[in-house]
């Protein structure tokens, strides 16, 4: 062919990316070779006239539109501010973003794309690096400011001049405005960027249907219609986030990598980051304090604790594209909230005082008639819920998890909100927050309801938190930390279950005396923690304590009596007092069945216990007898599945293996693996007696001579005891010493010497 045009090859090249194609795509439709495509596109040949005509034709346009010009004027490019040499990282989310736009066939007929999320994210510097990186691959590159309706108007009708359009002075808006949108429907390669679009329902005016460049928007709304396709932006890593703050605050070089500043600068940058939650405006204003004061990371924490308002409102910096600090730019939002909605801005001040990662909406319903008038009227009423999430949603100020049912604000959101309101204030949504987690929370903590506390556990230990600062020391602060820690311990978190019942016995014994009923219940569970601890002389000083309690409020004939012996009982059957074990239960037994039943739950728990110690004293056909009385009972009464029928059958099979008969271990083996099955699903895998269930079953097959089962067996009952029981527990020493023993029986001193001097 003949005509052949002058070399343009990267910019016919970027052309066809842009146009969403591959090379070989292109290859295809002209029906060319795709090594001669390649020679053209590197320069090494021109392309003829023909070609490029033919290229036009496939990509819709002319071919003057392919053509490049010398360069692109200053006319066609609006950005308004210098590009930030700050930038870090974002590379992944760049990368997402230029594929979104360069997809095959949006060209013709494309959506535009908004970067959506909370305001100081980092929205407006992804798309201004976007600008910079890219510019070379479109003909114009314009910037409105959409952060006011006077401005999006006067920036949008600025392009009729740009254009050079012969509508640009007309004196109908209307017709400049229907131009420009021609002119876009007409010509490829042009990027336009609406930046701090938050009012989109003036913006979409602007977007015509069938435009044929690029469109961005920033925006905190995340309810975007048919407008633009919403990306999400997210706050930076925490490597990321700390190489950002130590470049903009001059403590490392542009080029340089976390690597080159010392360990304890490291760990100060992650620090800080984590104060202030990763967000780049924060993080922005932090460097540009530093740099300016200056002042080191060590000193920036100090000055942050002591006066983090005032570091939240000074911006520092010469900056242009966002002027506004970290609480200006929330607070702005704060009061639009509260002119449009105020139930909307009351449900912000309660999110402000729990664990801003993860609120149950369940909280909200069950507590609703704790969170004040208007509040409550919303918080139970699904619809009116949904309304008002809605308007935080618009402002990216709280976000929604529709699959997990969870709310989520970013801690700075907390801080601001937290720093904006009066004490007086602060302290009646501290309370408010306080009583209705407390409705929230089961007041009967069973396997059943063991998730939902699981959901509300975070928000139960934000609150012991805030129960301490602000000595609200209620009866209702207290019931609810005493749930919770009934779930923990019942679940084996037994250091976190103890710190929240002494601080629940701390709060009774201030509110009620040291006589009280509910004072005694907290020093009750406090002693059957300690028992499940291996701390007997703790425990068996506060059951003395309660017992004595219990006798002078309720008298010697109680069911709480019995409770509190039976439990005593136990205690001295675990540290091998065995005479002061067997004389409380035959006291409690038969109180037991005068005042509940002999088919009471209560009742059976004290036969199985009596059972055990019967077994201890080798006697085994009363304790046999008393094994099977309890399993009818419970499978009778309980729900199937229960732990306490797994308790029964695990202690039904460790009667036949303690009693040494070979010929009982078959039965032995089936009754502990259907006792391990129920706790795996009812407790979980990790669960302390899930750990039982295993140590038993290994004791069994090492019996009968397995030793490779039992081995595995007791690595696992080994592995879950040490992590929640700790490795001085003395169910955790038991496991060492079984385990160790069949260690050496399989010829493996050096392991089970190892072993032993872990611990």
């Amino acid at each position: 062919m003949s005509n052949a045009l002058p070399k343009y090859p990267n910019h016919i090249k970027e052309y066809i990316h842009t146009a969403g194609y591959t090379i070989r795509e292109i290859t295809v439709e002209l029906q060319i070779p795709e090594r001669t495509m390649r020679d053209y596109l590197t320069g090494r040949t021109a392309m003829p006239r023909e070609y490029l005509e033919a290229l036009a034709r496939v990509l819709g346009c002319t071919c003057e539109d392919i053509l490049p010009t010398s360069s692109p004027p200053s006319s066609n490019w609006s950005v308004p501010y210098q590009r930030n040499t700050f930038f870090t990282g974002r590379e992944e989310f760049l990368t997402q973003l230029y594929a979104a736009l360069h997809k095959k066939g949006t060209v013709a007929i494309t959506q535009a794309h908004a970067l959506c999320g909370l305001g100081g994210i980092g929205k407006t510097q992804i798309v201004l690096e976007y600008a910079y990186r890219y510019r070379d691959e479109y003909r114009a590159v314009w910037w409105v400011k959409s952060d006011t309706r006077e401005n999006l108007l006067s920036d949008f009708l600025s392009l009729a001049k740009h254009l050079n359009l012969p509508e640009q002075h007309a004196k109908d808006q209307a017709a400049i405005i229907a131009a420009i949108q021609r002119w876009m429907q007409q010509q490829m390669m042009w990027l336009l960027i609406f930046d701090n679009a938050d009012d989109l329902t003036f913006v979409r005016n602007f977007i015509v249907p069938g435009f044929r460049g690029h469109i961005l928007l920033t925006t905190r709304a995340q309810a975007l219609g048919r407008i633009a396709h919403r990306l999400d932006v997210e706050i930076m890593s925490p490597e990321t986030s700390a190489l950002f703050l130590l470049r903009r605050a001059g403590l490392l070089g542009l080029d340089a990598s976390l690597d080159d500043v010392s360990v304890k600068e490291r760990e100060l940058a992650f620090e800080l980051v984590h104060e202030l939650g990763g967000l780049p405006l924060a993080l922005d204003q932090a460097g540009a304090y530093m740099e300016e004061t200056p002042t080191s990371l060590a000193g920036y924490l100090d000055v942050y604790h002591q006066e983090r308002s005032v570091l939240l409102t000074r911006r520092g910096g010469l900056i242009e594209d966002h002027p506004e600090s970290v609480a200006t730019t929330w607070s702005l939002s704060f009061e639009e909230v509260e002119r449009i909605h105020p139930a909307a801005t009351d449900l912000l001040r309660l999110c402000a005082f729990l664990d801003p990662d993860a609120i149950p909406e369940e909280l909200l319903r069950a507590g609703a008639v704790a969170l004040g008038p208007d509040l409550a009227m919303i918080a139970a009423d699904t619809l009116r819920l949904n309304q008002t999430l809605e308007v935080l949603w618009r402002y990216s100020l709280l976000r929604r998890h529709t699959r997990s049912q969870m709310l989520s604000l970013h801690r700075l959101v907390q801080v601001v909100l937290k720093e904006t309101m009066p004490a007086e204030l602060q302290r009646i949504w501290v309370e408010r927050a306080i009583c209705a987690l407390h409705l929230a929370f089961p007041s009967h903590v069973k396997p059943a309801c063991w998730e939902n506390c699981q959901r509300l556990l975070p928000q139960v230990q934000q609150c012991s938190q805030l129960i301490e600062q602000w000595s609200l020391h209620s009866s209702e602060a207290a019931t609810l930390l005493h749930q919770a820690a009934y779930y923990l311990g019942e679940r084996g978190g037994y250091a976190e279950a103890e710190a929240l019942y002494r601080q629940a016995l701390s709060i009774r014994m201030e509110c009620f005396g040291p006589d009280h009923l509910d004072t005694a219940q907290s020093e009750y569970n406090l002693a059957r923690l300690h028992a499940d601890q291996g701390r007997y002389a703790e425990a068996e000083q506060f059951y003395l304590t309660v017992l004595a309690t219990r006798e002078r409020v309720l008298g010697s004939e109680h069911p709480a009596i019995a409770q509190c012996l039976n439990s005593l009982a136990l205690l001295y059957w675990f540290w091998e007092k065995y005479e002061q074990a067997e004389n409380l239960y035959l006291r409690a037994l038969p109180m037991y069945q005068r005042l509940l039943g002999s088919e009471h739950p209560d009742t059976a728990h004290c036969i199985n216990n009596l059972a055990l110690l019967y077994v201890t004293q080798a006697q085994y056909i009363e304790a046999e007898q008393l094994h099977q009385q309890v399993l009818t009972i419970r499978q009778k009464v309980l729900p199937p599945a229960h732990p306490d029928t797994a308790q029964s059958l695990q202690n039904l099979a460790c009667l036949y293996l303690a009693q040494g008969d070979p010929t009982t271990y078959a039965q032995a083996e089936q009754l502990l693996l259907q006792s391990l099955s129920m706790r795996e699903h009812v407790l979980g895998p990790e669960h302390p007696q899930t750990a039982k269930s295993l140590h038993n079953l290994a004791l069994l097959y090492e019996a009968q001579v397995n030793y490779t089962e039992a081995a595995q067996l007791y690595q696992r009952a080994l592995l879950i005891r040490e992590q929640v029981l700790g490795r001085a527990n003395p169910k955790t020493l038991a496991t060492v010493k079984d385990y160790a023993r069949l260690l050496r029986k399989m010829h493996r001193e050096d392991e089970a010497a190892q072993l032993q001097a872990c611990l």
